[in-house]
């Protein structure tokens, strides 16, 4: 307020305070909800061996998030004298953030789905290891195109360039490698950042058609039939 947002209204400060205590009050809520029923599970004894070290690997994934936050947030606050440019966390804290929530996600539906669905007894057919390593790769790409987007956001890069597909009257901007040393580029330089992240959205869309359409030659279960092509409706989408 004092070096930046002087017309910043009371108003306006309770909006952006409230969105920040919502998320970590949401936070502390979805920690409750693995940790007091993980914890009931344990002492009654229903938990089998390896699920009580899945459980614990959770629920310490759920405790590093909250931390990883609390260490984000703490980048946006941080004094810095000789900049006046908007306060903004890191975005490698933004991103590594973003990462453990994608990672904890993942890990509690793929461990639902587990006990919830039992495993389909297949042919382990060349094809379908194929299909599965290549499955394994668009994951992957998935993941790391959605980092991306954590980058883009620390460094509000989506404001440079509002062009698609070209990046205003270029189809490779002139300050996509401004930043010296070379490799700085990639995760400081805005427009480097929407340029990569461009460029890893295709390539994710890309990998989704090619896995449905390859998913199509080989007779799978009506249930991994529908995820594949559930994967690829939400790629459209996105």
């Amino acid at each position: 307020f004092n070096s930046l947002n002087h017309d910043m209204t009371l108003a306006e400060f309770k909006f952006i305070w409230y969105m920040e205590y919502s998320h970590r009050m949401w936070g502390r809520v979805v920690g409750l909800a693995y940790i007091l029923p993980a914890t009931y599970f344990w002492q009654k004894g229903w938990l089998s061996r390896p699920m009580k070290g899945c459980v614990l690997a959770l629920c310490g994934l759920v405790c590093f998030q909250g931390l990883l936050g609390w260490y984000m947030v703490k980048s946006g606050l941080e004094e810095k004298p000789d900049s006046y440019d908007i306060p903004r966390v890191s975005q490698y804290r933004l991103a590594a953030h973003l990462g453990s929530a994608l990672v904890l996600y993942s890990a509690s539906l793929w461990t639902g789905l587990s006990l919830l669905l039992p495993r389909h007894k297949l042919p382990e057919t060349h094809q379908l290891l194929r299909l599965r390593r290549y499955a394994h790769g668009t994951t992957a790409l998935i993941f790391l195109t959605a980092l991306s987007g954590a980058f883009v956001a620390g460094l509000d890069a989506g404001l440079v360039y509002n062009s698609f597909p070209k990046m205003g009257e270029r189809w490779i901007p002139d300050d996509l490698l401004a930043f010296s040393p070379m490799l700085r580029n990639i995760f400081e330089n805005p427009t480097t950042v929407q340029f990569d992240h461009r460029i890893l959205g295709i390539a994710s869309i890309t990998a989704v058609t090619a896995l449905y359409l390859f998913s199509r030659k080989i007779p799978l279960p009506r249930r991994t039939r529908m995820a594949v092509t559930s994967l690829l409706a939400v790629a459209c989408m996105q």
